[in-house]
């Protein structure tokens, strides 16, 4: 058990979000972030995303109360009993993925992504795509609508829509997943190596333009995106006991 009194809360732009943390201000005091034990994100998930990014330069935790629509990285809300909970929260460490993309004209674009980073074509036709893993390319040609390299924390989200596999919270690995493959048809992807380097090129990209994304940050026109495990940041989320990561990503399997 850690006790956990300095909070800062962070909400996002929303009504409820935002009458939920003046009510939390209200019962427990609040810090600057940069003084905090905890921080405790209120909104969606894409609002814990906003604020895992905004925080990885500061060691405390982040533990998530869903105000959103989707909440898989988000416990419950309850106004009562957050010293309590803080102080039984299990914690789980995530390493982001390093994307660099280089665009048709030359420029370098590096970004960090906590659940994935995609490649998704931006014209009318299908984009073709080389792939290579650790500098051997695998797959000449995938004709697609793009394709996609995942965390296991971000498995369930853009990756599983796109029948992408689910990966254990623990798992050394990083799932690879095509979107609307059209050649070769049946190829869904691979799970990797959380070590791999995974480098996609854009086969006439001035013919089929490509885009990449990280998290909703995006690059327009690509010619190539190389891909990786970052070890060297690490995001720590809080979750109530018996409701972490791994537990939903088990029940997720079941659903």
């Amino acid at each position: 058990m850690t006790t956990r009194h300095r909070i800062a809360f962070a909400a996002s732009e929303t009504k409820i979000a935002q009458d939920a943390m003046a009510e939390l201000v209200t019962a427990y005091g609040s810090v600057p972030l940069e003084e905090a034990e905890v921080i405790v994100a209120l909104g969606g998930d894409g609002f814990m995303l906003t604020t895992l990014h905004a925080t990885m330069h500061l060691s405390a935790p982040v533990y998530g109360m869903n105000r959103g629509t989707v909440g898989f990285l988000m416990n419950d809300y309850r106004a009562e009993g957050l010293l309590e909970r803080l102080a039984d929260a299990e914690e789980t460490a995530i390493n982001p993925l390093a994307m660099q993309a280089v665009t048709v004209d030359g420029q370098v674009h590096t970004a960090l992504a906590i659940n994935e980073v995609s490649m998704l074509r931006a014209g009318p036709q299908a984009a073709k795509l080389q792939i290579s893993v650790d500098g051997r390319v695998r797959l000449d040609e995938l004709v697609c609508d793009g394709a996609l390299v995942s965390t296991p924390a971000g498995s369930t989200a853009y990756n599983y829509s796109a029948h992408g596999p689910i990966l254990p919270i623990g798992a050394d690995a990083l799932a690879l997943t095509a979107v609307a493959a059209f050649r070769p048809r049946r190829w869904r992807g691979a799970v990797l190596p959380k070590s791999a380097v995974v480098r996609l090129d854009v086969v006439n990209p001035a013919k089929r333009p490509v885009n990449a994304d990280a998290d909703s940050r995006q690059v327009d026109n690509v010619a190539s995106v190389e891909i990786r495990s970052e070890p060297s940041v690490v995001h720590r989320l809080l979750f109530d006991p018996g409701h972490g990561l791994e537990e939903r990503l088990i029940r997720e399997q079941f659903t």
